[in-house]
């Protein structure tokens, strides 16, 4: 299964034969509106989904595209700092935002 946002048959048969409910967004028709279950469906989905992605970016901008490892054991330890380090640098700045006592 692809890295989607958006609903495709294959995806969602996918999903199904897995036995999973599809959070994958809905396309707007051609020519006509988006219903709005569909837009409030997506506005959720792209709240989260945005967390996330901010998430994968910073950590790509930082260690590269790639991790450059011989092991999925060393692999792991790689993005396992990584993540530690993004949870430091982001508990930093929140303690920086916060108002004198």
């Amino acid at each position: 299964m692809a890295d989607s946002a958006y609903r495709s048959k294959a995806n969602e048969a996918a999903i199904a034969a897995a036995g999973r409910r599809s959070m994958m967004h809905f396309r707007k028709p051609k020519g006509r509106p988006m219903l709005e279950p569909h837009q409030r469906a997506n506005r959720t989905r792209s709240a989260v989904r945005s967390a996330v992605e901010h998430v994968f970016a910073d950590q790509k901008a930082r260690m590269g595209l790639f991790i450059r490892t011989i092991g999925l054991g060393r692999a792991t330890v790689k993005i396992g700092l990584a993540n530690l380090a993004y949870n430091f640098r982001r508990l930093i700045w929140l303690e920086g935002r916060t108002a004198p006592v």
